[in-house]
């Protein structure tokens, strides 16, 4: 016997009530913990313990963190981009001539009067043709 599977909700882009809610609510957090980063940061210390602040990070970390940060996602650009270079093959490699999808697919039936697919003609062929 065949189970049917229920009907799925169609996608739409627009954010459902509770992605909303969620959306509202780390925005309210992420400029909340801004507020307190800057006071943190710009504020002098006599007036942070005049107001009963005591127990908090040294000011070298308001400078220190956000360069840090900086740091690593440049380190992450150029990681990135020294993984493309080591996996690209070199030029004489055949891998770069050609591969699975450049010959022709004999297997599909066309009608008569189709247009057969594109594909990538062998190099001896460009060869012979040319020289």
């Amino acid at each position: 016997m065949i189970k049917k599977m229920p009907p799925q909700p169609e996608h739409t882009p627009f954010p459902s009530p509770e992605r909303a809610i969620y959306g509202f609510v780390l925005y309210l957090g992420s400029f909340i913990c801004l507020v307190l980063y800057i006071c943190w940061a710009f504020i002098p210390d006599p007036w942070l313990h005049s107001v009963g602040f005591t127990y908090y990070p040294q000011k070298y970390w308001a400078v220190a963190l956000p360069a840090y940060v900086i740091v690593l996602v440049l380190l992450g650009y150029f990681t990135y981009i020294a993984s493309v270079f080591i996996n690209t093959p070199s030029l004489d490699s055949l891998s770069i001539i050609t591969d699975e999808y450049a010959l022709p697919q004999d297997d599909m039936p066309l009608p008569v009067d189709a247009i057969p697919p594109l594909y990538d003609i062998h190099v001896s062929q460009v060869t012979r043709q040319l020289y």
